[in-house]
């Protein structure tokens, strides 16, 4: 697609505003979040019953088979919390099983190569996964309903299946290659062999998985721990067996999430609580820290030009410095909640690839990541792969508080590109005084590979020239294939009148906020 096509294709999207928002990559799951808040829930109420929705709505992206972080503000205690459900490397994995071949590696961060895409395909991708678990110690934490009542729209949702429409196919189409790799998921998303797709004038077809209806209903019944100590972690640890993973019962029964202290810093006139560890958060303050001087004289071409010499020193210390050690703590949605009283959640899950491992486990039905890639497969690094090892992660869910009150939840999926985004959005609402509205409609660059900013179309030629002058390797980021080019941030905030706000990426077309009175 030409610059010239690109520039004359402008998307729209209102905000919604209401007493308390939600706003997620799946609209009906919004609704779903915005029905818990409407029948007297919480934030972290709505958001967990989200969050399980998406499971069913939006599978290829998270689930009960991957992990993420919770970013909670409680408006009663003026606290902030982040609940850690990141994914570990099974205590019996074998870095000598991942041996480098030649090339790069065919997804997401461009690792060097490993034999087979074993750190991306397939069983030996796998990482122990933490969602049920951080649902569990999110809502017993922080939320007013009963687990059961959390599930309960999920389970609706999988008895009626998911509808297909264009979207879902050029999802399903996308993976479908991989995905008949291995029966049950091909069974589950290609079913009769082939993608679904309406016919002319058709009925919209339907996905249905029933084994994960049947393992949502026994997580409603048994708990959140069956998955990792019951019936479900026997199924779940037998299907891995039999796939070759390395993850064993004893991995699942000692997985437990983690509540850990935000990381703080002013910019702007904001206090951001950002996730810390291995987590993005510590690159984003870093990132803002050093583009801040040279963000006063407006949203011109300088600032632009800042915000990418910025990421790239940032990234360049993240990619040299971050990982787990002995001495330190450990394809993506997001959903951001707030509620009438002030309460907050940024939540951001994933699978890590688009359909993660692209393995269905056959009794539980459950979708698996394909967390081990998130490692570098080179050894002697900080991030390289190791037993029992938490992976350093993109993820950034983040809140914003304004004179100590609650304002913003934001965060965003995409990979490496989450960082830019959400960076690139604080900036827009915190040092250029734009609303959210402005912020989500304002033209962005992405910044994930070092040296080579990738510019919006839309920007004007003085700022576009200004990136291809510093950064000679700078290009043009098409807009097709939208959305998948780009990350998808969502966004809920106070406005000054004390009305709620929410805002999703203006080109993805299934997301979406919903309001409650």
């Amino acid at each position: 697609m030409s610059q010239n096509l690109s520039r004359s294709l402008r998307f729209v999207k209102q905000p919604v505003r209401g007493s308390g928002v939600v706003a997620a990559q799946n609209q009906r799951a919004a609704d779903i979040g915005a029905r818990v808040l409407a029948e007297g829930g919480n934030a972290v109420d709505a958001a967990v019953a989200t969050a399980f929705s998406l499971a069913v709505l939006e599978p290829w992206m998270s689930g009960l088979g991957g992990g993420g972080y919770m970013m909670v503000y409680d408006a009663a205690r003026r606290r902030a919390h982040c609940v850690d459900f990141g994914m570990i490397a099974a205590r019996r994995l074998d870095p000598a099983f991942y041996p480098l071949a030649e090339g790069k590696g065919g997804d997401l961060f461009g690792w060097p190569s490993v034999l087979e895409d074993r750190n991306i395909l397939g069983y030996p991708s796998i990482a122990v996964p933490g969602q049920p678990e951080g649902m569990r110690l999110a809502l017993e934490t922080f939320g007013t309903r009963s687990w059961a009542q959390s599930l309960a729209p999920a389970i609706e949702q999988a008895e009626q299946g998911l509808d297909v429409d264009w979207y879902a196919s050029i999802v399903l189409a996308s993976a479908a290659p991989i995905l008949t790799r291995f029966p049950a998921s091909k069974a589950v998303f290609l079913p009769d062999d082939f993608v679904p797709v309406a016919e002319w004038g058709g009925a919209t077809p339907r996905i249905r998985n029933p084994a994960l209806l049947a393992t949502l209903k026994r997580l409603r019944d048994a708990g959140a721990r069956d998955y990792y100590d019951g019936e479900l972690a026997r199924s779940l640890a037998a299907d891995l067996a039999r796939g070759g993973s390395a993850i064993a019962a004893d991995d699942l029964s000692r997985y437990h999430a983690r509540l850990l202290p935000p990381l703080s810093m002013l910019h702007g006139g904001a206090e951001l609580l950002l996730p810390p560890a291995l987590t993005a958060g510590p690159t984003l303050a870093d990132a803002l820290s050093i583009a801040a001087p040279h963000l006063q004289q407006g949203l011109n071409a300088r600032a632009f030009v800042a915000y990418a010499e910025a990421l790239d020193a940032a990234y360049e210390k993240r990619l040299n410095t971050m990982g787990e050690t002995e001495n330190q703590g450990g394809c993506t949605t997001n959903l951001c909640v707030i509620d009438k009283q002030g309460n907050m959640v940024a939540l951001t899950q994933t699978l890590l690839s688009l359909f993660g491992s692209r393995v269905v486990l056959p009794q539980s039905g459950v979708l698996m990541n394909n967390g081990i890639m998130w490692f570098d497969p080179r050894p002697g690094r900080p991030n390289s792969m190791a037993p029992g090892k938490r992976p350093l992660s993109n993820m950034l869910p983040s809140l914003g508080l304004k004179d100590g009150k609650p304002w913003l939840a934001i965060g965003a999926s995409g990979g490496r590109r989450i960082l830019p985004a959400v960076m690139q959005l604080v900036s827009f609402l915190t040092d250029h005084g734009m609303g959210l509205e402005q912020a989500f409609h304002q033209p962005r660059i992405d910044v994930s590979v070092t040296g080579q900013p990738a510019y919006s179309p839309l920007l004007d030629d003085a700022t576009i020239a200004a990136l291809c002058q510093r950064f000679p390797k700078a290009t043009a980021r098409p807009l097709y294939p939208y959305p998948l080019a780009y990350a998808c941030p969502s966004a809920v905030a106070i406005e000054p009148d004390g009305t709620r706000i929410g805002m999703t990426e203006i080109g993805q077309p299934w997301a979406g906020a919903a309001g409650s009175a």
